[in-house]
């Protein structure tokens, strides 16, 4: 059994139209599904990803009026983007500059040329080149050039105090490999690189052991957890059984309606989903109009004229 890489990564939003204006205009995503938390119909759930909403480009937000993060371990603390080429992370370090965003300087970070930033609410991105991996999916409408747009996500990194405990849940349970680790560009102890499937970029889990590091709060600008892919239906009940072997608590499987879901916490506090690679995002809307309108669940359409009454505009 082997987890394929990156599916999504959900974080925190206190202002959802701001955080529209910075994912689509300045980072250049498109916005391909318009919902709300189906366990907080009150809140927007909005998913960002490249021009065809596939599995791996997806990066979503919970909108909810929290006050800003506190930083530390116990944490999802760097979200991975990738991009293809050093022209690219130039071209990215000018864009961010003119557009004001509080960016770093193109560097290597663990072997790769890499541009690290921050987005308005202080959630840490690390533009990564991965070579030109895989298949592109551009956005039509993006203002960013079609060479220079964001391809999907990974690496992701997680801070944790220990690394064993967490090493255990990894490798024996989700069948995931050490391969190297490096030192951390804050200076706060060594990232442990963790390969699934056949690795990359976009199938990597970093794991930083920060001891030093008091336990973060999360609020606006974090990370609420990070989805890992597998294919089909049958894969995730073959995890849930896996899960259950090894005692590990989890929610068992929810059906999110664009994919289904497991969610457990690793060791290290951490929020982890497994997630199917389908049915996708166009399963309810065209994919030529995906994110125009609010989109609801089945269970949840009945009560579409309270839930949309319930939201600001974006």
């Amino acid at each position: 059994m082997q987890l394929t890489g990156i599916h999504h990564l959900t974080a925190i939003t206190a202002n959802a139209p701001a955080n529209k204006r910075f994912y689509t205009d300045t980072l250049g995503l498109r916005l391909v599904k318009k919902t709300v938390n189906q366990d907080d119909t009150s809140a927007y759930h909005l998913f960002y990803a490249d021009g065809e909403a596939t599995p791996g480009s997806d990066l979503t937000f919970f909108d909810w009026p929290v006050a800003p993060e506190r930083r530390g371990t116990h944490s999802i603390s760097r979200t991975g983007l990738r991009v293809s080429g050093e022209d690219s992370l130039n071209y990215w370090a000018a864009r961010l500059k003119d557009l004001g965003v509080t960016a770093g300087d193109v560097g290597l970070i663990d072997g790769r040329a890499s541009l690290e930033f921050e987005d308005p609410e202080g959630q840490r991105f690390r533009l990564v080149d991965d070579g030109g991996n895989g298949a592109l999916h551009p956005w039509s409408r993006s203002p960013v050039p079609t060479e220079h747009q964001i391809r999907g996500l990974g690496p992701i990194t997680i801070s944790v105090p220990k690394k064993e405990p967490t090493d255990a849940v990894l490798t024996r349970v989700l069948n995931m490999k050490e391969e190297r680790d490096y030192a951390s560009p804050d200076g706060e102890g060594r990232v442990h690189v963790y390969r699934m499937g056949e690795g990359g970029a976009a199938a990597e889990l970093h794991v930083a052991v920060q001891p030093g590091l008091g336990t973060a709060r999360q609020g606006a600008g974090a990370v609420h957890h990070v989805a890992f892919r597998t294919p089909d239906v049958a894969a995730i009940h073959a995890w849930t059984e896996r899960l259950g072997q090894f005692g590990i608590p989890s929610s068992g499987e929810v059906e999110r309606y664009y994919f289904r879901s497991l969610y457990f916490r690793e060791p290290g506090g951490n929020l982890f989903e497994i997630a199917t690679d389908g049915p996708g995002f166009a399963v309810d809307e065209p994919l030529e109009s995906l994110g125009e309108r609010l989109s609801l669940p089945p269970f949840l359409e009945g009560r579409r004229a309270a839930i949309e009454a319930g939201l600001q505009p974006l």
